[in-house]
């Protein structure tokens, strides 16, 4: 399929095919090793670093990559599906490596294999941390550093590009999949993986030391509320009310720090949402994983390269009011389009919900009157207290604590307003009681005793009263029990 693979296609002379398309889409990183997966969910401390390949290594690397391109037709190779493109590719270079009588071990020699099959079909060098599900982020800043985050930890790592080139390559073979683009005119770009996973790159002039690339992960397995339990991160009884609060359809805003799992809950929340109800998500880059049948997804566009043709979060918010929605969901709200999720959840959206960064319930109810502010509404902080108020049910609150680990540590209800003063009340809050011997934040949730929540009617309305009395009630055995 892709012509003759000896004699001219793998001739000693290893220059680069003259066509200048080849070096633009085939990348060339160097690969390192990456620490093994065995044990990494538990561990807290970064390993040593992996040895250092031999500038032999990266040397033999560059000639076979060479000899592969003036090999291989690479229009038959998009035709392929992965596994047959990479076996495809694996014969081509064990052929070129038995014609230059290239001595390798066999493990040097899969070794090679691997890393030049990613650098044509993947993310280079990235790959094998694309591969791990224990690490939550990867963070490479420039051609030489890169860092991972396993168990709320940063380490690290040993991968490394051959030149900052090398890394711009690869940023741009990410974001041009989602239409997105990445140069020193639009220096900044927010994309996606296809499996959701979050990029954001910021090139030079604007990053000094080479393009900085961030990949927040999606783990494989999408998480649940049951294994959030299982984690600490909430305790079985409050996730009983969270799922009570996502079956009786409260309007629900997500609050948390950078990191601390919001996207990860919002998702576990939606698993309730019924599967006859009209869903329509807005989000700057897709990354939601909505399990329902009926589910509309729409994504923000940065302006082209006139300064025109953006679509704001706030276009988007607007226009799915037109659309017959049921709930729409916002993955973040950072500006303006506040005001329209508002009203939306105060015209018949029911169980619409959104996630915004604040430390606390009372900073996000602060920061919601903030955007909508700085969105240019001239009206008065009573009236919007009020919209807010008339609007929001309950605000989850998100943390990252100092040992790593992610939290649920307020469920609050907004209850109304006393004057000028927007009136809260938790249902359920944690507590930190003290630390372990390896670092580890012991805490515990519980009930704050509040027996009839403001949604208790709504709860009754859809049949949940019972299962909400009870998981209140049970979160309350702890706190009495210490009594």
């Amino acid at each position: 399929m892709f012509g003759r693979r000896t004699g001219s296609s793998a001739a000693p002379a290893l220059a680069p095919k003259p066509m200048p398309a080849a070096p633009a889409r085939v990348a060339e990183p160097i690969a390192m090793p990456v620490p093994t997966e065995a044990s990494a969910r538990q561990r807290t401390v970064a390993p040593p670093p992996a040895p250092q390949k031999s500038e032999d290594y990266f040397r033999t690397k560059s000639m076979i990559f060479g000899a592969l391109i003036e090999a291989i037709d690479l229009a038959q190779l998009a035709r392929l599906d992965g596994e047959s493109a990479r076996e495809e590719i694996r014969d081509i270079v064990s052929e070129i490596i038995g014609l230059k009588n290239i001595v390798l071990s066999i493990a040097e020699q899969e070794e090679l294999l691997d890393d030049i099959c990613n650098d044509v079909l993947g993310y280079g060098p990235l790959e094998p941390l694309l591969a791990r599900d224990d690490i939550a982020d990867v963070m490479v800043n420039g051609a030489e550093r890169t860092f991972i985050e396993v168990a709320g930890k940063i380490q690290l790592t040993s991968v490394r590009f051959r030149d900052n080139a090398q890394l711009m390559n690869i940023c741009q073979r990410i974001v041009s999949q989602v239409g997105r683009r990445v140069d020193e005119a639009s220096p900044i770009c927010d994309a996606r993986l296809p499996d959701g996973s979050r990029v954001n790159v910021i090139a030079p002039p604007l990053a000094i030391d080479g393009p900085a690339l961030t990949i927040r992960k999606f783990k494989k397995d999408k998480l649940t509320l049951e294994q959030l339990v299982r984690f600490g991160a909430i305790s079985p009884e409050g996730a009983k009310i969270l799922q009570i609060i996502g079956k009786v359809r409260c309007n629900v805003v997500i609050s948390g720090g950078t990191g601390s799992g919001k996207t990860t809950l919002l998702n576990c929340l939606t698993a309730y949402i019924e599967h006859d109800e009209r869903v329509i998500t807005c989000e700057d880059a897709a990354e939601l994983q909505l399990q329902q049948p009926h589910v509309v997804r729409l994504e923000t566009r940065p302006p082209n390269l006139e300064g025109s043709g953006a679509i704001t979060m706030r276009d988007l918010v607007k226009n799915c009011l037109r659309m017959r929605p049921e709930r729409i969901i916002v993955g973040e709200v950072r500006g303006p389009e506040a005001f329209d999720l508002l009203q939306a959840m105060n015209t018949g959206h029911d169980g619409s919900m959104g996630t915004l960064h604040a430390n606390s319930p009372r900073e996000c109810l602060s920061r919601i009157e903030s955007m909508i502010t700085m969105g240019g509404f001239a009206l008065p902080s009573r009236t919007l207290r009020e919209m807010i108020t008339g609007s929001v049910d309950v605000i989850i609150q998100a943390m990252r604590l100092r040992d790593g680990s992610r939290r649920i540590t307020h469920i609050t209800e907004v209850l109304g307003m006393e004057g000028d003063v927007i009136i809260t009340q938790d249902l359920l809050v944690y507590d930190i009681l003290g630390e372990d011997a390896n670092g580890k934040l012991i805490g515990r949730h519980r009930s704050t005793g509040v027996g009839r929540p403001r949604f208790w009617e709504r709860a009754r309305y859809y049949g949940e009263e019972r299962a909400l009395a009870a998981a209140l009630d049970a979160a309350a055995v702890p706190e009495a029990a210490n009594e």
